[in-house]
């Protein structure tokens, strides 16, 4: 079993759906995103082409980040997922260096609020209580592993599933977002990126991403 995405760049907006369905379904604090999408345009007008492209951890099957971390935070589960255990975190960012896509991001201050100087809101509260993060730690997107196994649990199947789906694939719009089983070659998701001839992101880097990217 291996959990991979494919993203279909023709149907992606930009909306930033993805961004913000990451942020509340992690309490993510400010100034910190596990996913983002980059937007820039090429040519001169009136020929001119916009370019989006939506990243996140590739969740790769070679990840060095894994290899750099002196501690043991950085994991890889058998299913492929690459997490971070934030009690073994001693935030040196060794991985942050080690991770040629820059997925990651270093979490320093609790105390920052999502308006400066008015108190925590409800959400920033409830998060603190449901998934709380600690300060002086490297975080990146997990796949939103707690969504698969507990949706494994009750039989559910991630990508088909919404429970059992990352919050991003879920929010997005335009439906520009896939997720499965890579290990399987008969799941829709092996099949996609196989017809459409899906690339991951630089693989010149040698880690074998989990993402692919449809034209």
């Amino acid at each position: 079993m291996r959990w991979g995405m494919a993203i279909e760049m023709k149907r992606c907006i930009g909306c930033n759906a993805c961004v913000l369905a990451c942020k509340a379904e992690h309490f993510l604090p400010p100034e910190i995103f596990w996913s983002r999408v980059l937007i820039a345009e090429t040519g001169v007008y009136p020929a001119v082409t916009k370019l989006i492209y939506p990243l996140r951890c590739n969740q790769c099957q070679e990840p060095k980040c894994v290899e750099a971390c002196p501690t043991g935070a950085t994991q890889q589960r058998a299913d492929g997922i690459v997490w971070v255990d934030e009690d073994k975190c001693a935030g040196c960012r060794y991985c942050m260096v080690a991770c040629p896509y820059q997925a990651r991001g270093f979490y320093e201050d609790t105390r920052k609020e999502y308006f400066p100087g008015q108190g925590l809101t409800d959400f920033e509260k409830m998060g603190r209580i449901l998934y709380p993060h600690q300060a002086g730690v490297v975080q990146k997107c997990n796949f939103c592993l707690e969504r698969i196994d507990a949706g494994r649990e009750k039989g559910l199947t991630p990508g088909v599933d919404r429970e059992a789906t990352p919050a991003c694939v879920i929010a997005c719009p335009t439906k520009a977002m896939y997720f499965g089983d890579l290990a399987d070659p008969y799941s829709a998701l092996s099949r996609l990126v196989k017809e459409k001839k899906g690339k991951p992101f630089h693989p010149e880097y040698d880690t074998d991403p989990s993402i692919y990217y449809l034209d």
